[in-house]
């Protein structure tokens, strides 16, 4: 075995974090809200299209943030795919509301509508969307179903910075969308996220629920000569510190996202027909959707030979995780949530899942390790 060993994730190191984040120690601002934070949010405006964005904490913060907006309360039902991270459902759940499991698509990972078709209720108030590996889900269904019913789409878009769904930027289709940016992420800052909107009105509830209640922002921009507690909030600001890493990551985003698709493609590029001979299916991009690259996954017949799989890779010194325990079947979702329907593609999907190492500085002599790696191995 090389001593070499090939680990699952490394997050990028932009050129100008270093510079970036000792002018702000240099500085007499090291709080948010400062000329990073600025330049960070025009950077992000313009790669997403979105008019409006706000850096926060976290992903999750962002979905917090997102339940508050929609004013989501005890007496609402939001609709969430069974194969997701946990901020999906448990923002959602901290604001009272039940958070109501349906199916995904096997072919992308994504929120089968015709599944959240079969769970809306009058007390359906909101869905959140995932767009699994950074493909697209689909929006166009999902859309109609919300026109239909009167609810709102969210999009938890923690995969999806740069990807396209029908021309459209992932993140700004639903009502709120919501980024991240953590060190596992194509683009990161350690720790943190965004709110992406379209909505003119929302965006101003949602600069005074990010800054703990307050119209803080105005006061910054001179719209009033003091601020005050004008609504419930929290504190979802991250600090110019991690805005500073933030501004130098997107500066080099085409760079980032370049190399990622070299990796995503020498996979795609050499792994079908050895998937074809052991019935493994490779990750699905429909030809109407524009993928960012963040995983690069197959998936296994079953379960057991999964796991072969990943101790295979291991002893190789390759690292190759799978990924999500469906949320339905978890003990959190077995008391916060409700499950009309078993989620029978989402078990599976996780089920046979491996995500192959991904991550822009893999050199070709890596890659074609992982490959040989991958096809020594007969399912």
């Amino acid at each position: 075995m090389s001593s070499d060993r090939i680990i699952f994730s490394r997050p990028f190191r932009a050129t100008r974090e270093l510079p970036n984040v000792e002018a702000v120690l240099s500085s007499d601002h090291s709080h948010g809200d400062g000329p990073f934070t600025a330049a960070a949010t025009a950077k992000l405006r313009d790669i997403t299209g979105a008019p409006h964005a706000l850096l926060t904490t976290s992903c999750t913060h962002a979905l917090e943030m997102a339940g508050l907006l929609l004013e989501l309360g005890p007496d609402d039902e939001v609709i969430v795919p069974s194969f997701a991270f946990t901020s999906s459902a448990t923002a959602m759940a901290l604001r009272g509301s039940t958070v109501v499991f349906a199916d995904i698509d096997p072919e992308t990972g994504n929120l089968d509508p015709a599944s959240v078709a079969e769970v809306i209720t009058p007390r359906t108030k909101a869905v959140m969307v995932i767009h699994y590996g950074g493909v697209g889900a689909d929006m166009e269904g999902l859309q109609c179903l919300a026109d239909s019913h009167g609810f709102a789409i969210i999009e938890d878009n923690a995969h999806g910075l740069g990807g396209f769904y029908r021309g459209r930027p992932l993140g700004t289709i639903g009502t709120v969308g919501a980024l991240s940016f953590h060190d596992t992420k194509n683009v990161h800052c350690g720790e943190g996220g965004a709110v992406l909107l379209t909505d003119e009105i929302l965006m101003a509830r949602a600069e005074i629920i990010r800054e703990k209640g307050t119209d803080r922002a105005r006061f910054l921009r001179g719209a009033v000569d003091k601020y005050s507690w004008q609504d419930i909030g929290s504190s979802y600001l991250p600090s110019e510190l991690n805005a500073a890493v933030l501004d130098a990551q997107l500066a080099e985003f085409d760079t980032i996202q370049a190399n990622r698709h070299r990796v995503w493609n020498h996979y795609a590029a050499a792994l079908p027909e050895w998937a074809a001979r052991n019935d493994v299916r490779l990750m699905n991009v429909p030809a109407d959707r524009e993928h960012t690259a963040h995983l690069y996954y197959l998936r296994v017949p079953t379960e057991h030979r999964r796991d072969d799989l990943i101790r295979h890779l291991s002893g190789l010194g390759i690292v190759a995780p799978f990924h999500y325990v469906p949320l339905d079947s978890s003990p959190a979702g077995l008391k916060l949530g409700r499950t009309p329907f078993r989620c029978a593609r989402s078990a599976e999907f996780s089920a046979t899942l491996v995500r192959l190492p991904l991550w822009p500085g893999l050199t070709e002599q890596q890659l074609d390790r992982v490959v040989d790696g991958v096809t020594s191995f007969t399912v």
